[in-house]
């Protein structure tokens, strides 16, 4: 799987409709430490394709970073039947994000 990019209009159907476990990366262009994830979230797709990984860009979706209360980025939510379950923010190895998503030992 490779990480899709969704826009607010796509996220109820994307992510709160989706079967399977859903990464949202809350994001933005100018974000140097946003940028640094890209390959991260990539590799994490490609290891562990039993969770869909998408990105949105935080600044085109201010309504829905305000609803999940995102105020630092890269901000990670992973979501599980229609809910945010786990929360992570900050920029970090692959191995560190697939811990604390619960993925790997």
């Amino acid at each position: 799987m490779s990480v899709q990019h969704i826009t607010a209009a796509e996220f109820q159907s994307v992510v709160l409709e989706s079967e399977r476990p859903v990464l949202v990366d809350f994001f933005a262009q100018w974000c140097g430490p946003c940028q640094m994830m890209a390959p991260v979230l990539e590799e994490l797709s490609e290891q562990f394709p039993q969770i869909a990984v998408v990105k949105i860009d935080s600044d085109e979706a201010p309504q829905l970073a305000m609803t999940y209360q995102i105020d630092s980025i890269p901000a990670f939510l992973l979501f599980q039947d229609g809910r945010p379950v786990k929360r992570i923010v900050g920029a970090m190895p692959m191995e560190a994000l697939a811990m604390r998503l619960g993925l790997s030992s």
